[in-house]
């Protein structure tokens, strides 16, 4: 979704809940009318834009300036918190969309954070890594004032790592001599005071949002309490019918960087239910084979920092079986299951009444425009958005930043079964109020639970006089 469509939605959920009865405890209509309205303004619009130039010099190009990015859009539910994309497709608006889905995303989870977002308009493949160093330690010179461990906590995203916010950590603590700083940032590396499992944290989430679906919540409701998601209802009992008759789930994962490829290998790997991941992207290529992959061996061939294999030679050399096709054949081809987990507005009106996938996953932010979500629901697809599926990595973030304030390192296992938990107990609340609405799209329930949470507590405290 754009920043629009994203706006447009909170006022749509904020006119539903003004005319809950009761809801924040206003029985009066004209009163509650008002302090809806009043959160929102609030809500739909953002705390502060931050835009600077870096400043680089290049080794081959000179001196550069690059547009630079911090924008904090509420912390009503506490410090703000997002994370810093280093890509050529970086502007303002996107960056502000992203804030405002963190602020709901965090509200959605119930994590003590706002929202926030980074972003430096650069393409980090084409910059030495001695350049990337320098932008990296820029960014936190120019937005040192608005960043830290009690304000704003950046953490990676899209074409950052943990090696970028390592040096990142390491400016700030250059800047804030004597000052705490291991909790200025999350997605260190564990050597540097990071969560052990927070590189995984996102995709297996993502899996986790899908697969308890099916093998936990489907099976512990039965079609008579889901009277108004028939079609929804149908398509999760579908796949499992067919599971059971010995079909294997087919999944196609769209983006093999961080998320698709933990993703992919979840399902891989996945033993409750018999998987088949028969596709796998990235920028350059989509890989094809109706009987599976070997993610295992794609996984192995790309973690020596290169791409999926994109010719008959080099699928020889990772010893895989594929057909190669074309980067976007992955949205469209012939699967059960879509996991999209490379970058936004993938699946719009253009091309939405060519997806076969039943089930769709945003493992990325916002890669489904809000007319395919609504054209989806209509056709009995279940969505499972952004802000509900993609949570994994920040809800570790947050366990990063207490980990930093108790100076105790948690084990990989405490870390991720605590994000697992914290999740499926989101999901549980998700799918209960969606399955058993009337109407709207799963987007609409998660964004419902968030405004509610948020607008609860802004009139709590008092900000919407």
């Amino acid at each position: 979704m754009e920043s629009q469509e994203t706006r447009s939605l909170i006022e749509e959920v904020m006119e539903d809940l003004s005319q809950r009865q009761g809801f924040l405890g206003i029985e009066d209509e004209e009163k509650r009318h008002y302090v809806c309205s009043s959160a929102k303004e609030i809500l739909k619009t953002t705390d502060k834009i931050i835009k600077s130039y870096i400043r680089v010099s290049t080794e081959k190009n000179g001196l550069m300036r690059i547009p630079a990015y911090r924008v904090q859009h509420n912390n009503i539910s506490g410090f703000y918190k997002g994370g810093i994309r280093f890509s050529e497709f970086v502007n303002e608006e996107e960056v502000e969309n992203l804030a405002i889905l963190m602020t709901l995303k965090n509200a959605l989870h119930r994590l003590p954070f706002g929202g926030a977002k980074g972003g430096v308009h650069v393409d980090p493949r084409k910059f030495s890594e001695k350049e990337l160093n320098l932008i990296s330690k820029k960014y936190v010179q120019r937005f040192a004032r608005d960043i830290g461990p009690n304000h704003d906590i950046p953490a990676p995203d899209l074409g950052t790592n943990e090696r970028i916010v390592d040096w990142m950590v390491g400016e700030y603590k250059t800047i804030h001599p004597g000052q705490v700083y291991l909790g200025s940032f999350t997605g260190k590396s564990v050597e540097n005071g990071g969560a052990k499992g927070r590189r995984e944290s996102t995709g297996k989430g993502t899996f986790l949002s899908y697969s308890w679906l099916l093998q936990e919540w489907a099976q512990n409701n039965s079609e008579d309490e889901i009277v108004n998601r028939g079609a929804q209802w149908e398509t999760v009992n579908r796949l499992l019918e067919q599971e059971k008759q010995g079909t294997p789930i087919r999944v196609a994962v769209q983006g093999f960087g961080n998320v698709g490829s933990v993703a992919a290998s979840e399902a891989y790997q996945y033993e409750k239910l018999n998987h088949q991941v028969v596709a796998v992207s990235d920028r350059f290529t989509t890989l094809y084979h109706p009987n599976g992959l070997d993610i295992g061996k794609l996984t192995a061939y790309t973690k020596k920092g290169r791409d999926l294999p994109a010719n008959s030679e080099q699928l020889t050399e990772a010893g895989i079986e594929a057909d190669i096709m074309q980067v976007k054949d992955v949205l469209t081809i012939d699967t059960d299951v879509l996991i999209l987990a490379a970058v936004e507005n993938q699946l719009v009106v253009e091309n939405m009444r060519e997806v076969k996938a039943k089930i769709l996953v945003e493992g990325a932010n916002a890669p489904i425009s809000r007319e395919a979500d609504e054209y989806f629901e209509d056709n009995g697809k279940v969505v499972i958005p952004d802000i509900l599926a993609n949570a994994g990595g920040v809800i570790v973030s947050y366990l990063e930043w207490k980990q930093s304030r108790v100076t105790e390192l948690y084990s990989e296992e405490d870390i991720l079964s605590d994000m697992s938990a914290q999740m499926i107990q989101t999901l549980k609340a998700v799918y209960d109020a969606y399955f058993s609405s009337v109407e709207n799209t799963m987007r609409f329930t998660c964004f419902s639970l968030s405004l509610e949470r948020l607008a609860g507590l802004l009139y709590r405290q008092g900000k919407l006089y």
